[in-house]
Order: structure tokens, then C-alpha cells, then sequence
């Protein structure tokens, strides 16, 4: 099965309820992941499938963000500032991501094959998508 449907399981909602508990005891400290697992009780999987059920949860019910920081491991309702720092690493990494795929896979695939529909279209929207990327990236 698919891994979405492991975040919506009784289980899964159980765990993310778990998880959610002990981050909230923690607040406004957050908990590195072995932490989480120990203050838990749960095992790494279900800390694992617990954490991205809150992380659909918490977007569905309007609660505050779930964000995870090197330094501070997993933090629910964070600052600003912290937000924002996390939300520029992901679009960073993203980014990364995107680019490598572009220059690793699509612009092989469109120097073999120039007159491919698909990846003249593909190539146009993954630039649309870096270009994006990069302006949230540098702002």
C-alpha cells in the first residue's frame, strides 16, 4: 500500500496523537529524533508514521506547524523566525533537488531526443518551477 494511507490508520493517528503530546510537553524546546522515540515510547517506525500523520493533521485542523531544526530536532508551533529559517532550508533543498534532476535526467533525455513533445514540455515547466524556487531561495 501506498504510504498515505498508513498516515491515515487508526494506528497512525494514535502515534501522531502520541507524538503530538510529548512535543507539546517539550515546547518550547524541541526533540531530536532518538528523544522523541525515548519520551515516546513508541519505536522509531511508529515515531516515524506518527510524525507524518501530525504533520497532514496538524495541516488539516489549522494547529501550529510540525518543523524539524539540526540543532533543536522537532518542534511544534515554533516563532517566526524559526519558521521561516526552516521554510527557506526546504525550499533550498528543494531546489538542489530540482536542479540535479534537471542536469541529471530531463537534459540528457532532451539532448537525445530534441523533438519529443514531452520533454519540451517538461523541461519548460521544470525551468518555470527552479526559477520559482530560486526567487523564494534568494528572497
Amino acid at each position: 500500500m501506498p504510504r498515505a494511507s498508513r498516515r491515515r490508520g487508526d494506528a497512525a493517528r494514535r502515534h501522531a496523537d502520541t507524538v503530538r503530546f510529548v512535543l507539546f510537553e517539550a515546547r518550547p524546546a524541541g526533540l531530536l529524533f532518538h528523544q522523541l522515540v525515548r519520551a515516546s515510547d513508541l519505536s522509531p517506525s511508529q515515531v516515524r508514521s506518527g510524525l507524518a500523520a501530525l504533520k497532514d493533521e496538524a495541516a488539516s485542523k489549522g494547529w501550529p506547524p510540525l518543523i524539524w531544526t539540526r540543532t533543536d530536532g522537532y518542534q511544534l508551533g515554533a516563532e517566526r523566525a524559526a519558521l521561516e529559517a526552516y521554510e527557506r532550508a526546504v525550499v533550498s533543498e528543494k531546489l538542489t533537488e530540482f536542479r540535479r534532476f534537471i542536469t541529471g535526467t530531463v537534459a540528457p533525455h532532451a539532448a537525445a531526443h530534441p523533438g519529443d513533445k514531452w520533454v519540451r514540455h517538461i523541461v519548460a515547466q521544470l525551468n518555470s518551477i527552479e526559477s520559482t524556487l530560486d526567487l523564494i531561495a534568494t528572497a
